[in-house]
């Protein structure tokens, strides 16, 4: 069975959602691994525009099935919210989208506890979900699964002792008994709701591999906010690599045929944490509101720099991606020159890999080598050859720097404006 991971190379938001909707019109199955709705995927279908936070976005592609796997953090009341959203743009759901049963559940005091730490001076710039507070109470082998969530003796059990657990920074917020009642307020009709969508995602998982179905694995977030490999603490709370996605969706590794990753043919980055090519001025917010970058789930400005190879070939190592996709080439339309970070400066030191240290990655300076710029509209491009020559030249240019073949080329949302370069890399 080919099973492909679509992972994202940087810090996140590089349109991992159009590339595993364009590749899910050949999936059977697309899991999304990690992560919980402190992501966001927009893609563009059929003329309109969906914002998706946990639903893959194989969703949206006719007759594939989606799951929301074991590794992924559950808030029921998003949940409800974006089912009901796709149904009433009239996309069948049910029957389609599942959920696991090992999916832990983010709950109201998850929220409190993030956002006290973010608004208290220990914040490092995530979006108050609760994501975090959520993976910890997995860690610390006290989290509340979908099973549990399903169980109203079990879950409310389960609450009152967590709620003691937390009781030392939930006091700062409000009283116990006041957070346990927004708990329970809408429990009974957020469990009805689930209840259909919950199952035992690995067996049917491991059904379609016997069955030689096709799988397609995203991720959430980026590598480089990977809780191991990331820049941490700067990071999230799990493992968006690709090595996350067989922890994150009950399948084993040798199941995986290949590994996609998507990069931006520049850098962005949301939140605090070192950026060693970041750009501001004229540049940097041309940049920003020609390619829109702004938080599909925030609305936060994202932070502008130029495309990093070093920090693209820790991405390639720790991934093993075997091609990748470069989206918002498009954008870049206009700038001239366009930089490329080909390695470090620390000191006297050259460095031509991504440091691990947190120091380092603060001080390092980029190493620059610049590229012409290019002009014209190219989102009507159809195939490689109706690129500018200054656009098909840089895309030529980073492929020869990282060594891995830059398979897709994306010059808009839509699916209708990706190029296929290379077929043969995408499933194996």
């Amino acid at each position: 069975m080919p099973a492909l991971v679509v992972v994202g190379a940087q810090w996140g938001d590089e349109g991992k959602g159009k590339i595993v909707h364009f590749l899910g019109k050949d999936a059977d199955w697309v899991v999304r691994y990690q992560g919980g709705n402190n992501a966001g995927h927009t893609v563009v279908f059929g003329g309109q525009k969906f914002a998706l936070h946990l639903t893959p976005s194989g969703i949206l592609a006719k007759g594939c099935k989606s799951v929301i796997g074991n590794g992924v953090v559950v808030d029921p009341n998003a949940f409800v919210k974006e089912v009901k959203m796709l149904e009433s743009r009239g996309i069948k759901v049910r029957g389609r989208l599942f959920i696991s049963l090992a999916a832990h559940v983010i709950l109201p005091y998850h929220i409190y506890v993030d956002t006290l730490r973010e608004e208290g001076g220990r914040g490092i710039g995530t979006t108050k979900r609760g994501i975090g507070p959520c993976y910890e109470d997995k860690v610390a082998r006290i989290g509340i699964r979908i099973a549990d969530f399903l169980d109203p003796e079990v879950f409310r059990k389960l609450v009152r002792r967590n709620l003691k657990v937390r009781a030392a920074e939930l006091a700062k917020v409000k009283p116990l008994k006041t957070i346990e009642k927004e708990v329970f307020k809408d429990y009974d009709r957020q469990r009805r709701f689930l209840a259909p969508f919950a199952a035992d995602c690995s067996l049917f998982l491991d059904a379609a591999n016997k069955k030689k179905k096709r799988l397609l694995l995203e991720s959430a977030q980026g590598s480089m906010l990977d809780l191991d490999h990331g820049t941490y603490p700067f990071v999230t709370s799990s493992n968006p690599v690709a090595g996350g996605a067989c922890a994150g969706a009950g399948i084993g590794p040798t199941a995986i045929t290949a590994v996609m990753g998507v990069t931006k043919a520049y850098t962005t980055r949301v939140g605090l944490g070192p950026f060693p090519t970041e750009v501001e001025g004229h540049v940097g917010h041309y940049i920003r509101e020609v390619g829109k970058e702004y938080g599909t789930t925030t609305g936060r400005a994202r932070r502008i720099g130029w495309l990093d190879v070093p920090q693209l070939k820790a991405a390639i190592r720790m991934n093993g991606m075997t091609a990748l996709t470069m989206t918002k080439l498009d954008t870049l339309t206009g700038v001239h020159p366009i930089k490329v970070c080909v390695g470090y400066k620390l000191g006297k030191k050259r460095l031509a890999d991504f440091p691990v240290s947190r120091r380092e990655q603060l001080d390092v300076e980029p190493v620059y080598e610049s590229y012409p710029g290019f002009s014209g509209d190219l989102s009507k491009a159809k195939k490689f050859s109706d690129l500018p020559r200054g656009a098909r030249e840089y895309v030529l240019a980073v492929e020869k720097l990282l060594g891995v073949p830059v398979s897709i080329v994306s010059v808009g949302q839509s699916r209708e404006q990706t190029i296929v370069r290379d077929a043969t890399r995408l499933w194996s």
